[in-house]
């Protein structure tokens, strides 16, 4: 494994791990899916550098223009919240309570 395949597989790791531990703030919890959405989007560009087949080089893009929707959904909703409950605290936001 090359140390470039290690940074990428080991930044999609740690972002996955804040996701799973640091779960305060929506805030912070939309910045380590981000991060593993750049680490992928890395990833599949060195990748199709590297098979070096034409129509594997519009994958990358297409995952950043879901990146891009995934980024926009996420902080509409957490307008969306900080206005309904005043702050971006996941433990206030509970899916049986509506």
């Amino acid at each position: 494994m090359s140390p470039l395949h290690l940074s990428f597989y080991s930044a999609f790791i740690l972002s996955g791990l804040g996701l799973a531990f640091h779960r305060t703030h929506l805030v912070s919890a939309l910045l380590c899916l981000e991060s593993m959405m750049l680490s992928m989007f890395v990833g599949l560009t060195m990748w199709s550098i590297e098979s070096q087949t034409p129509s594997f080089t519009m994958v990358p893009i297409i995952m950043l223009t879901f990146s891009a929707c995934e980024a926009g959904t996420g902080l509409a909703i957490l307008v969306a919240s900080t206005r309904t409950h005043g702050s971006d605290h996941l433990h206030n936001l509970n899916l049986l309570q509506c």
